[in-house]
């Protein structure tokens, strides 16, 4: 049986949130399970209801987005993040991003994209409206003033990086490296506390951007894995 998505709704406007739950209620495995009208309130109802998946505006009052998206993460890292937003400049996208959202979605999006993009989010997979995908292609062509990690990534975490580049869940990633999906969480914990970053698309991006792996998913020229664990 499929399981259904507890999804919850945060959003300043009350007609936003309702037209949304109207919507998500013609979607059989979809329930919308609270609505919370700014992100304090929306920290608050995730720690309470645990929910699969969080559509987040980013600019609210009392604490917006961004910040209730970073709380959740930090506290509630099983809760995926995908921001539904009017925004779509740089200060927004990527502060979004870095701070864990999983997904971002503009609000002249179609029912369907919607709908689809809360599956996605739900499978652990990324989902990016195509005007935030050609900014994140944009940020991956810009010049780099980051330093590499101190810590080098192992040949292992290397191999795992690589496919979550290519956008592969967890599951993929086991089956495709033929291990488990814990050892494939462990390795993506490692990958970013190494990184200093917060989620998969960070990580994605910084990989890319930095030479570790190419847009095909080969290995960068420099990359020289330090292990084979």
């Amino acid at each position: 049986m499929t399981e259904t998505i507890r999804v919850l709704i945060v959003d300043d406007h009350a007609i936003v949130r309702r037209g949304i739950r109207a919507l998500l209620a013609e979607v059989p495995d979809i329930e919308v399970v609270a609505e919370a009208a700014d992100g304090r309130a929306a920290v608050a109802q995730a720690e309470t209801l645990h929910p699969h998946v969080i559509l987040m505006d980013l600019m609210m009052p009392n604490m917006d987005g961004i910040d209730a998206t970073r709380q959740i993460v930090a506290r509630l890292p099983s809760c995926r993040i995908l921001v539904l937003t009017s925004f779509a400049t740089d200060d927004k996208v990527f502060p979004a991003i870095k701070a864990g959202a999983l997904g971002y979605l503009l609000k002249d999006s179609s029912p369907e994209e919607l709908v689809e993009a809360i599956h996605q989010i739900h499978r652990g997979e990324s989902s990016l409206h195509p005007l935030i995908a050609r900014k994140v292609l944009q940020e991956l062509t810009a010049p780099s003033t980051r330093p590499p990690t101190p810590d080098p990534l192992s040949a292992r975490e290397m191999d795992v990086l690589r496919l979550v580049a290519q956008g592969m869940t967890n599951q993929d990633i086991a089956e495709k490296l033929s291990i488990s999906e814990a050892t494939v969480r462990t390795h993506v914990s490692n990958i970013l506390n190494k990184l200093h970053l917060a989620t998969r698309i960070a990580a994605a991006l910084y990989a890319l951007r930095e030479g570790l792996v190419s847009l095909d998913g080969v290995a960068g020229p420099d990359d020289a894995p330090d292990s084979d664990d």
